[in-house]
């Protein structure tokens, strides 16, 4: 049986990230497994239809990144203070694209991840990025729908 030395936690800074949190550290404990938070901030090409001048978007997108690193270390420090191996890293991109491209460049044994549980036409428009992570990546992945758990549980729903 495989053990789980790296674990990836994809978070979105949504209400559900802070959820998944005493999954992620069970796991880490459990293992004693190193935690790698990643968020993928997404590109803002689609702005540049809008007639937005280039070096606009190249700064609005730095300031981006850097706030987002900000706010990722901020929830490091809130969720996993004391957790000795907790790594941090912001990339921009496809969420789907790059949390599979980190998972195969960090050699990621473990993905715990939460899902959104979009239906109907939330789900055509905006996607599932746990469904195609699921179906995509190279190591296995636990989802979890914080809709799903009773709130007793931590859970957002029933």
């Amino acid at each position: 049986m495989a053990n789980f030395n790296k674990i990836l936690f994809p978070i979105d800074f949504s209400r559900v990230s802070p959820v998944i949190v005493p999954w992620v550290r069970m796991m880490a404990e459990k293992f004693g497994a190193e935690i790698h938070l990643l968020f993928v901030a997404r590109r803002m090409e689609h702005l540049s239809t809008v007639y937005v001048a280039q070096a606009t978007l190249e700064s609005f997108a730095a300031e981006f990144v850097k706030g987002s690193e900000a706010k990722i270390e901020e929830f490091a420090n809130t969720h996993f203070k004391d957790m000795p191996a907790c790594k941090t890293k912001v990339i921009m991109g496809d969420a789907a694209e790059e949390i599979i491209r980190y998972v195969e460049s960090q050699k990621i044994d473990l993905v715990v991840m939460g899902t959104h549980g979009r239906k109907g036409l939330d789900r055509i428009m905006f996607g599932s990025v746990a469904e195609r992570v699921i179906k995509s990546s190279p190591a296995p992945v636990l989802s979890i729908n914080p809709y799903r758990l009773p709130k007793e549980e931590g859970g957002i729903g029933k």
